[in-house]
C-alpha cells in the first residue's frame, strides 16, 4: 500500500475545489482507522484491506461533488468502504453460496435439539468486558462460511436493514433472511463454550 503521504497527495488533485468538505488529508486522518478495521473484518487480510481501503478514499474523492449531504461523510464513506470491500469479495469469488451445515446444531427425529443439559449461562456483560471472550467471539465470527458471515456482519454488526443488504449483495431479501437465520444458529453453537462458561477471561 502507498505511503500516506502519496495516497493524500493523489486524493487531493481529485478533490472538487468547490466542495464544502473535509480535505483529503482530513477525510484521510479522520477516517482511515475505522475503514482498515471494517475491510480487515470483512476480507480477513491485512494487506487486501489496505488496498481496499485506497480504492475507497479514491473512489470517494471522485464523488464528493454528488455528495449532497443527506447523511454524515462517515456514513457516506461506510458505504463507499463497504462496496469496495464487497466488489474485492467478488473478484475473489468469496461470496458464492457455501455450505454451513457442519456448523449448525443438530435435531433428533423429533426435531428436538441434541445438546449438552445446561448448567451455566455467563452473562452479556462479562463476555464483553474480557478481551480473550471477545477474541473468542471474533474467532467464532471468522469460521463462519463467507457468504453467511458477510449478511451476519452487515445486518447484526453493521446495521444494515434487510433490504439494503439484500441491494448491496445483489441477492433477494428472502435470501438475506435464510443466509441470516443460518448464521446466527451456527454463531450460536460456535459460541456455546463461551456462553457455557467453559471459556474464562
Amino acid at each position: 500500500m502507498p505511503d500516506k503521504s502519496e495516497t493524500e497527495n493523489d486524493l487531493q488533485s481529485e478533490r472538487p475545489a468547490n466542495a464544502d468538505v473535509p480535505n483529503a488529508e482530513q477525510l484521510v486522518r479522520d477516517n482511515i482507522a475505522w475503514m482498515l478495521a471494517l475491510t480487515e473484518r470483512m476480507l480477513r487480510d491485512r494487506s487486501l484491506a489496505e488496498d481496499v481501503v485506497q480504492e475507497a478514499f479514491v473512489n470517494a474523492l471522485r464523488g464528493l461533488e454528488h455528495f449532497e449531504g443527506r447523511s454524515s461523510i462517515k456514513t457516506w464513506l461506510h458505504r463507499i468502504t463497504v462496496n469496495a470491500a464487497l466488489t474485492k469479495l467478488r473478484q475473489l469469488r468469496r461470496l458464492g453460496e457455501q455450505p454451513i451445515d457442519e456448523y449448525l446444531p443438530e435435531f433428533d427425529r423429533v426435531d428436538c435439539r441434541i445438546e449438552a443439559p445446561w448448567t451455566y449461562l455467563s452473562p452479556v456483560q462479562e463476555v464483553m468486558e474480557s478481551a480473550e471472550l471477545r477474541a473468542f467471539v471474533n474467532s467464532a465470527i471468522d469460521k463462519l462460511p463467507d457468504s453467511y458471515r458477510i449478511v451476519l456482519q452487515l445486518r447484526d454488526i453493521q446495521g444494515y436493514a434487510t433490504s439494503e443488504v439484500a441491494i448491496l449483495l445483489e441477492i433477494s431479501e428472502a435470501n438475506v433472511k435464510v443466509r441470516l437465520h443460518r448464521a446466527r444458529a451456527a454463531l450460536k453453537k460456535l459460541l456455546e463454550p463461551v456462553l457455557r462458561g467453559e471459556v474464562r477471561k
